[in-house]
Order: C-alpha cells, then structure tokens, then sequence
C-alpha cells in the first residue's frame, strides 16, 4: 500500500511557489493604516508607526531563518552588489541579498525594502523569489535572487567571505 501523503517540506515548497497574488490593501502604503501587506518579494507593516520585532529571511529550500531588529547593526546597500546585514547576538551574522531594484518604491507609494521598511523595522519577512517569479515581475518592482546567511565567531573570517561573495563591501585599508 504506497503513501501519497506530501511531506511538511513538499507542502510548504508547493506554498512558497505557489503563484497566488500577494495581499493587497485598500490604504496606501504607509498612509498610516495598520495591517500587513506584501509584494512578490517581501511582507511589511502598513501603518507608519508600525514596528516589527524581528525579520524573517524565507529561503527557496523551505527553510526560514528569523532574527531579532535589536541585533540589527550596520547595513550597507549597493545595487551592484545587493544588500549587506550585520546582526550581532551571541555570535556576527551577516545575510547578503541580491537582487535588483531594492530600493524601489511599490506602487508609487513610501514604502521599500531598505529605507522606509528595513531602516524603519516594518519589513516582516524577506523571501529569495523563483526564476519564473522574477521573469514574471521583470522590472515592475523589487526582485530577490538570493539570500546567503552566514554566521561568523572571528573578524578574520567575515572578511574573507566578504571578499570572495561581495568584494564591494570590503573596506580598503587606509
């Protein structure tokens, strides 16, 4: 008798590439209504006042990985590069996003993925889009490639990786 039963990871793949429409909202974005909304690549807090506790990075293998906005340190954007995020809990981890138009406004409204939703707390979740996604958006809107998360116990060893994923965001030595 053979079990045709999905496993949690087949169903949650099935979700995170499913094509359902993202949430919509009847406010403008931040016009100071509460609630949620989302585009294709990242879900955020509509209300301006808003604060989210922590960011939740959704990986294209099913797997999340969540960290606190209190770790949040310094960040960097180049959009040659993408995105650079320094947490600093127990240990130093560092999520790089790339992708393209990340600091774009949706729909002509205030809100984006880096000033007014990382730098403000009201980006809930961040999520590395499908190839098909990101053909089907083309250059309408922000658009996740990839998310790499690594973590690092030694200064030595984050700037090695940084040199060889994202040599931009190395500092020259003066």
């Amino acid at each position: 008798m053979g079990d045709d039963r999905q496993t949690h990871q087949e169903r949650l793949k099935g979700i995170l590439n499913s094509e359902r429409p993202a949430p919509t909202s009847s406010n403008k974005d931040g016009d100071g209504g509460g609630g949620e909304a989302a585009c294709a690549a990242f879900g955020y807090l509509r209300g301006i006042e808003d604060k989210a506790a922590a960011v939740e990075f959704r990986l294209r293998d099913g797997n999340s990985i969540w960290f606190p906005y209190g770790w949040l340190g310094t960040w960097q954007y180049n959009p040659s590069e993408g995105l650079l995020l320094k947490f600093r809990g127990d240990i130093t981890y560092l999520v790089l996003i790339r992708g393209s138009n990340l600091d774009r406004p949706l729909n002509d409204g205030s809100i984006n993925l880096t000033h007014a939703g990382l730098q403000r707390h009201r980006v809930l979740w961040v999520r590395e889009m499908s190839e098909e996604d990101i053909k089907q958006l083309a250059d309408k809107g922000p658009t996740i490639d990839s998310i790499e998360v690594a973590e690092f116990e030694k200064y030595a060893a984050l700037k090695e990786w940084l040199s060889k994923k994202a040599p931009a965001f190395v500092r020259a030595p003066t």
